[in-house]
């Protein structure tokens, strides 16, 4: 517009004022409604996209409606002031009047009731805008003009103007510049300069208007920028989507240079209807577990209508997928739904609920060497925690998990591969937790349990045994910690025979060790099935701690002595199972049936059960005394004095 123009436009225009309904919600929407000035933007585009929308449906069945600008896009220009153009469908000078300058009373006098009644309650208004179409007005947030000049097919060219207290409509003097459409222009506040800057506006459609199905162009005098390098593949069917494109969007909106492992691309209906891309990245990110469970991600991003909303949330995912990155675009949220009130939002559980599964899907698909060699080193301990958080869930992720057994040195194996080679008479899987796998494998534990050919998993990370033990059963089979009792063997009449007659044979000496030589160590002696080169081990009860466990709830507390339920755990007595073919073992029992005060026997029990609990994975509560024990029954296999002490003489600087 030129200066005569300006001047015509001011001098003719008929002069409007808003509703008072309409004034206060304005008020109040500039005022509080807002807290991030930026969303202006996101209103305007997702205005324009509508009208886009509009006219393209209604060119379905009128082939005139595209007549005047067959392009359908949004273009935005900043120079001194911004604009905002798009070629849709246009408001005819009623509509600018209508639209723009009022709303019906009802409407408006309902929109301020719940706004009232949500501020006193402390509760988020942002979704009101979204329920009642008045995102137009968040331009007053950055802007003290709003200029709107726009083009309908079955009008000429109008022009709105506004500075929030009133507005104005007058034809355009210049006649028709649009063809078809409208262009929003912005004159902008001293403290919004910021949204003068190209790179401002470029990096702000990208966030929230990325998935918008039209193109948007962001120009300054000289340049022009495509923001739609890489569409949303989501917007086409599934099946029309190539393999790159889903690389290249990743990339795009991930900002991750390596290609996904994997990735699924789904549209849920039902109760709500979604669009969804989801995707496993190649490497954990860093700091995947720091602060688990508190700390937000970015990685989910949630659109509605294209628009982009948050990506500031806990709640989209469960925790321990935390890694998985993808978008969210449904039609059934409301368009400004705060992230506070999103939390709440009844529709975003079914959302989760749906993504939660979809996700499992994705990774059970992930073929079997890639599975290994990619997914599990980076995503095992999210799968072995979601076991343990996931209850709805526990049996697909079982069904995932991967542990190193004594069926393969380096290959993980999954639970159904175990069960599968389970011997034929084996009810329960058995598992044996430690450090690493060495340590794992050299238990004491395991000796018998591999000898006859049973194959045991070994549990070397932390979160294992925690994962394990919630899982009741796997296909029908229990699990069983060979570290506690209940490992038992199927056994002939005649060997169940010799078991018996071999207690009856040790019972002198198990019942010596529980009441005399360990009565403040132990809760009982047995003969052991499970041992055959160890002379014992120290066996938890089925609801205590093993070795492992226990080192890891001591390392957990930090031994502040204040956890109760560590103290109590730590300190009930275990089982000790003595391994009856052991020569130790034989030779005790001899000097226990000779004298039952035999003071070396007693020695040796203590010695024994001491070592026992190292073996079997327990910290010793008193390692001075077991040093000392040692010492002296070195001193007696080597024929050394007890009483001999360490002889030393001062030197001559000493005694001066």
């Amino acid at each position: 517009l030129n200066a005569s123009q300006i001047k015509e436009i001011r001098e003719k225009a008929e002069k409007h004022a808003f509703q008072a309904e309409v004034n206060r919600m304005m008020k109040l929407i500039i005022n509080s409604l807002y807290k991030n000035k930026e969303i202006f933007l996101r209103e305007l585009i997702s205005n324009a996209s509508d009208a886009l929308d509009k006219i393209r449906l209604l060119s379905l069945t009128n082939e005139d409606a595209l007549a005047g600008n067959e392009e359908l896009t949004i273009k935005i220009k900043v120079s001194m002031q911004t604009y905002i153009f798009n070629t849709g469908i246009g408001m005819t000078k009623e509509e600018l009047v209508k639209n723009l300058g009022t709303i019906a009373k009802s409407g408006t006098s309902e929109f301020l009731n719940k706004m009232t009644d949500m501020q006193e309650e402390g509760q988020s208004t942002s979704e009101l805008i979204g329920q009642f179409g008045v995102g137009f007005y968040s331009a007053f947030l950055v802007a003290d003009k709003v200029i709107v000049t726009s083009k309908h097919n079955n009008d000429t060219q109008h022009i709105w103007e506004s500075d929030s207290n009133e507005f104005s409509v007058i034809n355009d003097p210049r006649g028709d510049t649009l063809g078809r459409g409208t262009t929003i222009t912005l004159v902008m506040k001293e403290e919004a300069s910021d949204y003068l800057e190209l790179e401002t506006i470029k990096n702000l459609v990208r966030k929230y208007s990325q998935f918008i199905n039209f193109p948007i162009y962001v120009w300054s005098s000289k340049v022009s920028v495509s923001t739609k390098d890489s569409r949303l593949s989501g917007l086409k069917p599934a099946k029309e989507v190539e393999e790159d494109e889903y690389k290249a969007f990743y990339k795009t909106f991930s900002r991750d240079s390596d290609e996904p492992i994997s990735h699924i691309h789904f549209t849920a209906e039902g109760e709500v209807t979604f669009k969804s891309i989801l995707f496993i990245p190649a490497s954990a990110p860093r700091g995947l577990f720091d602060e688990y469970g508190t700390k937000k991600n970015d990685f989910i991003k949630l659109f509605v209508r294209r628009v982009f909303i948050t990506d500031d949330f806990h709640d989209m995912m469960p925790k321990y997928l935390n890694f998985i990155k993808g978008v969210v675009d449904s039609d059934d949220l409301p368009l400004n739904v705060s992230r506070e009130t999103l939390q709440q939002h009844k529709l975003l559980k079914v959302i989760r609920k749906k993504l939660v599964r979809k996700t499992l899907d994705m990774i059970k698909k992930i073929a079997e060497e890639q599975y290994n060699d990619k997914f599990w080193k980076e995503f095992g301990t999210n799968i072995k925690l979601g076991v343990i958080e996931d209850h709805s869930n526990r049996t697909r992720l079982a069904k995932l998990l991967r542990f190193q057994t004594s069926h393969h040195e380096t290959t993980p194996s999954s639970l159904e591969q175990y069960v599968e080679r389970m011997k034929e008479k084996q009810d329960k899987i058995y598992f044996v937790a430690g450090t690493s796998r060495k340590e794992a494998e050299s238990s004491p534990f395991v000796e018998r349990l591999l000898k006859k050919g049973y194959e045991v998993i070994y549990l070397t990370e932390p979160v294992d045994e925690y994962c394990i033990q919630a899982l009741p059963e796997f296909d029908g089979k229990r699990f069983q910690n060979v570290a506690k009792e209940g490992v038992k063997f199927d056994e002939s009449d005649k060997a169940k025979e010799k078991r018996e007659a071999l207690e009856k044979e040790f019972e002198p000496l198990t019942t010596w060790m529980k009441e005399k030589s360990l009565k403040d160590n132990i809760e009982k002696a047995v003969l052991s099935q499970r041992l055959t080169n160890s002379p014992c081990a120290l066996v938890a009860s089925q609801y205590g701690w093993s070795g492992n466990m226990e080192r890891i709830m001591k390392a957990q507390a930090y031994q502040t002595g204040k956890d109760i339920s560590t103290n109590y755990y730590a300190s009930q007595k275990k089982t000790l199972e003595i391994n009856p073919k052991h020569p130790l073992i034989k030779e005790m029992l001899k000097r226990v049936k000779e004298d039952a005060e035999d003071q070396t026997a007693a020695d040796l029990a203590v010695v024994l059960f001491e070592t026992a609990t190292l073996r079997s994975g327990y910290q010793l509560a008193d390692t001075k005394a077991y040093g000392d024990r040692i010492e002296r029954m070195l001193r007696l296999s080597m024929n050394v004095d007890l009483n001999e002490q360490v002889h030393t003489k001062l030197s001559t600087a000493n005694k001066k």
